[in-house]
């Protein structure tokens, strides 16, 4: 190990240091400054981001997600839900309580993506989940979160 005062103030080559003129300026310009997101940016974050999770996970989405912040709560609901196939016929078939129960056991069982969705957005930990569906029209989903 070589002492700090005994270090070359450089252990960089010559060739690899940048003059000041040949730095890429930042992009955003040094007049412009973001503050943290507004209510209504997080609503539509969190929107997109349930979508985006209910999509990759059964492979259909919902027509629209809206989100709602409040004093310690996160609701997201999922208007204009897409079934799938073998939903599609046993809801046919009157089997609508089953297809709910089963998609209720499935976001339960993926609440971790969800409430990781919620706490990057809200920057608040998730310390309680429900969901439920309803699968007859007007299909819908309503994801509720508890805050700390």
């Amino acid at each position: 190990m070589v002492p700090i005062a005994q270090r070359p103030e450089s252990s960089e080559p010559e060739k690899l240091r940048l003059e000041a003129s040949q730095v890429p300026e930042d992009p955003s310009g040094t007049q412009e400054t973001r503050g943290p997101p507004t209510p209504a940016e997080v609503e539509e974050e969190i929107g997109r981001e349930v979508l985006s999770i209910l999509e990759q996970s059964y492979g259909r989405g919902a027509a629209t997600a809206k989100a709602i912040v409040t004093d310690g709560w996160v609701i997201v609901v999922l208007d204009g839900l897409e079934l799938l196939p073998n939903e599609q016929f046993l809801v046919d078939k009157g089997e609508q309580e089953a297809v709910a129960h089963v998609r209720t056991m499935y976001q339960h069982a993926i609440q971790a993506n969800f409430s990781a969705a919620i706490e990057r957005s809200t920057g608040r930990r998730v310390i309680g989940f429900a969901s439920t569906t309803a699968v007859e029209e007007p299909r819908f989903m309503a994801e509720i979160f508890k805050l700390e």
